[in-house]
């Protein structure tokens, strides 16, 4: 099966995305207004997609100063396309081979710490500061029910 890797925002599949990232851990707290108000803020996103369907499988965006600093996010591979190197296309499509090649990138991340690995990414040194986020908001769907 073939893949498409493409940075267009406008050929974001937005269900696509906003399924992909209510199942994975980091983001399942953030409201579908939340996820489009980010895709449309991002300074980049990548998208993947099957060749023969154009069904995306894939996805990552960033946000940037535009000029030397940017945070990667989000990036997502559907689960029956993984194993097949789609997440190392995304991070490659966004970092290397975009405007952003020769920025400061910084990304957060408590699994998959390989792959960015591949990309010089590595614990921050003495001149790295990072404030924590405050607890996380409970989604109104995973709330239980009032009685």
């Amino acid at each position: 099966m073939g893949y498409l890797v493409d940075d267009s925002k406008d050929r974001i599949d937005r269900d696509a995305a906003w399924g992909a990232l209510r199942e994975v851990y980091w983001a399942k707290w953030r409201s579908r207004a939340e996820v489009e108000a980010q895709i449309d803020d991002a300074w980049r996103v990548i998208g993947v997609y099957e060749e023969e369907t154009g069904a995306q499988v894939g996805f990552a965006r960033a946000v940037s100063d535009g000029l030397g600093f940017a945070y990667l996010a989000d990036v997502v591979v559907l689960e029956a396309h993984r194993g097949r190197g789609l997440g190392k296309r995304i991070v490659q499509a966004m970092i290397d081979d975009g405007p952003g090649a020769h920025f400061r990138w910084t990304l957060f991340t408590s699994d998959a710490h390989g792959l960015y690995e591949q990309f010089g990414f590595a614990e921050p040194g003495r001149t790295a500061l990072v404030r924590p986020a405050a607890e996380l908001p409970v989604h109104p769907t995973q709330r239980p029910p009032e009685s």
